[in-house]
């Protein structure tokens, strides 16, 4: 299967939430692959806690591949590389979990087929391995998500004997005012998502069935802290409605919802992979694991995506 990671604008929480979808995919016995199509800015080594690899790779990242400059891109298994002793683990029963890094100092370009071709090969490499390939793309319209949906098109990607094709399209947003509006143009506007994925090759309607989203760090009451007044409860629930009314006015409604996360400290000051050993210790939300469980078993199920 492969999942895509798409967000308008940054600090929409788009690769710290993959991250950790990632590193529950594995616990859940899938062996991941995370591949950090973030050319720009290539930091999930940064959330997987690899100091060497924070910025990406100086030998043979994604983007060299993607350019031709190497004909078998870096990979790392995370457990062996990070320096976070309790990522090391790996429980009984989970799976692989396995980063294939960007390079540092790495930058958009003009796609050409060769490009495409290459991330074919990609593709189907990393499928024929992995049970589980998460692509996170770099932010707005950019060339990896050009090179992408060109490279799952149905004019060169063949379905499953079932007649399915296990890919899915993950819209990342923040819930505010600001993101909802940026995502909704991002899938729809013109030169955007959707436009992009006809142009393509796909049929709209079949697109959109790939496509969900995920509201990240979504707050309620609790965000004013332990002294939360009866008048700041009645905003949240005001704001959270004038949200959803606009969130189903842009296309982004309750029909199209993956799944949410809490706004949560942890991931807004150190961007990391949380543990249940987080939550133990009392450093994280227990709705924030769970959140990331409920996503990831959400994204993976082809009933439970069709049920949306």
């Amino acid at each position: 299967m492969l999942i895509f990671s798409s967000s308008d604008k940054g600090g929409t929480g788009r690769s710290v939430t993959s991250c950790n979808m990632a590193y529950r995919l594995s616990l859940l016995g899938r062996d991941v692959a995370y591949l950090d199509f973030d050319f720009g800015s290539p930091t999930a080594g940064a959330i997987f806690e690899i100091p060497k690899l924070e910025r990406g790779t100086q030998d043979g990242g994604l983007h060299s591949f993607i350019l031709g400059q190497t004909t078998v891109p870096t990979r790392v298994d995370v457990r062996k590389v990070t320096e976070r002793p309790a990522l090391q683990e790996r429980p009984s029963g989970s799976g692989k979990l396995t980063l294939f890094p960007g390079d540092v100092g790495g930058a958009e370009f003009h796609l050409s087929d060769d490009h495409i071709k290459a991330a074919i090969s990609l593709f189907q490499t990393v499928e024929r391995e992995f049970d589980v390939c998460i692509v996170d793309l770099s932010a707005g319209r950019s060339s990896a998500l050009d090179m992408s949906l060109n490279a799952i098109s149905p004019r060169v990607r063949k379905k499953t004997r079932e007649g399915n094709d296990r890919v899915r399209w993950l819209l990342f947003h923040r819930w505010t005012t600001q993101h909802v509006i940026a995502a909704g143009g991002l899938l729809f506007e013109q030169n955007g998502i959707l436009p992009c994925a006809v142009e393509a090759g796909f049929a709209q309607a079949d697109f959109m069935r790939l496509v969900r989203t995920v509201r990240t760090a979504v707050p309620d009451a609790s965000a004013f802290g332990e002294k939360t007044t009866a008048e700041q409860t009645r905003w949240v629930v005001r704001s959270d409605d004038h949200l959803k009314a606009l969130a189903q006015g842009r296309g982004l409604g309750q029909d199209l919802l993956a799944g949410t996360t809490p706004l949560e400290p942890m991931l807004l000051w150190r961007e990391q992979v949380i543990m249940d050993l987080d939550v133990n210790r009392r450093l994280a939300k227990p709705a924030t694991t769970q959140a990331f469980d409920k996503l990831a078993i959400r994204v993976v199920d082809d009933h439970a995506w069709e049920g949306f």
